[in-house]
């Protein structure tokens, strides 16, 4: 989980993960794993699962819950190999489920539904193919 200040220097964040994939590098790891993009990659169709059209939904406007769309545009900034991860669950507990993750994510129910004025992540641009991102291996930065 990322937090700063709203008068940290510019581009703070992206300097302590450069520094953090660097030192990852000499201690010899490969690839630097920023985590996942909730709600990032669904399916965008006609045909596509109500879950999917849902799901978009909430990542496109559910802004007051979570800054879904400025994740995922901050972590496209270090160009990562989009990957996709899995939820299963029987259909009637997939709202149960979801909201436990939204839990793991914020943290608590009460910050699920509180926006945070500290996520100001402005959008880069987007690939909605996947939900996770690895970093390109170390060896190229």
């Amino acid at each position: 989980m990322m937090r700063y200040l709203p008068d940290a220097p510019a581009g703070i964040m992206e300097f302590l993960f450069i520094q953090l994939m660097l030192w990852g590098k000499e201690q010899g790891y490969q690839y630097f794993n920023s985590g996942m993009a909730p709600l990032s990659g669904l399916e965008k169709h006609p045909l596509a699962p109500m879950w999917h059209k849902i799901g978009n939904t909430i990542f496109k406007y559910g802004d007051n819950f979570y800054n879904f769309e400025g994740l995922r545009a901050y972590k496209e900034k270090f160009d990562p190999v989009w990957e996709p991860k899995y939820l299963a669950a029987p259909a009637f507990s997939i709202p149960t489920v979801l909201l436990g993750v939204t839990r793991l994510i914020a943290g608590s129910a009460g910050q699920a539904l509180e926006k945070s004025d500290i996520e100001t992540m402005e959008p880069y641009g987007k690939d909605e193919s996947c939900s996770e991102p690895s970093s390109p291996p170390l060896s190229d930065i």
